[in-house]
């Protein structure tokens, strides 16, 4: 073999390893398949239906990762075959937002980016990165990355905070939006305004540790229990 298909061989290597974290959750079978994960699906499969969904539960169950692989499924357009839920054929703007810029670095940023500076070793793989912009002054946080998208054009993934408060959620339509951690009903509000002539989506993962605060009791009163 030549020098240049060594190189090749090489490169396709190199982009199926990016690849492996998107791919590798719920899989068909084995100790990890989906099916046993019935309420991740349930939630997945009723975004085809409601613009609103909330993943409320204990800790440690999964709510996070929910809610990164769906993000990275429409901002990508990288839908698995047994994909039931929402589907987007065109490339939209998208918020994902945590507590504070350093939760939101540790955790939401870490999941679909990868940690620190380390950026394609999360859901979205390296070869769907395309610019990625910095905060200055905040050690690693993310402004926004630009994404390829499947079948043309670029998701602009945008990384905010609620402690930065209301009015940075403003702004130009999105295509949706996932909050991880209650936010607080002011920005909640801000979020749907933001999807409303897109008829996008909103992804809420957390566990109720306010109690019964409005956002809470808006869902518990109003929503449609899934199971």
């Amino acid at each position: 073999m030549t020098d240049a298909e060594y190189e090749a061989i090489e490169r396709a290597l190199t982009d199926k390893l990016k690849l492996w974290r998107y791919r590798s959750l719920f899989p068909d079978e084995g100790p990890l398949s989906r099916e046993l994960y019935v309420k991740h699906l349930a939630f997945f499969r009723a975004g085809k239906i409601h613009r609103e969904r909330l993943f409320m539960a204990g800790n440690r169950v999964g709510k996070t990762i929910s809610g990164a692989y769906e993000t990275m499924m429409h901002t990508t357009g990288r839908y698995p075959d047994w994909w039931e839920g929402r589907v987007f054929d065109w490339a939209g703007g998208w918020t994902a937002a945590g507590t504070t810029l350093e939760t939101t670095r540790d955790i939401v940023q870490a999941e679909l980016l990868g940690p620190g500076e380390d950026y394609g070793t999360g859901l979205i793989p390296a070869c769907d990165l395309d610019d990625i912009k910095k905060r200055s002054n905040t050690n690693g946080a993310v402004d926004y990355a630009m994404v390829k998208r499947q079948g043309g054009g670029f998701t602009r993934l945008a990384f905010k905070s609620f402690d930065q408060g209301r009015k940075q959620f403003e702004g130009t339509a999105k295509q949706g939006v996932w909050l991880d951690e209650e936010p607080p009903q002011a920005i909640y509000t801000e979020c749907l305004t933001r999807t409303a002539t897109t008829q996008g989506v909103i992804l809420l993962t957390f566990t109720p540790l306010n109690g019964a605060t409005d956002v809470v009791m808006d869902f518990i009163e109003n929503a449609e229990l899934i199971s």
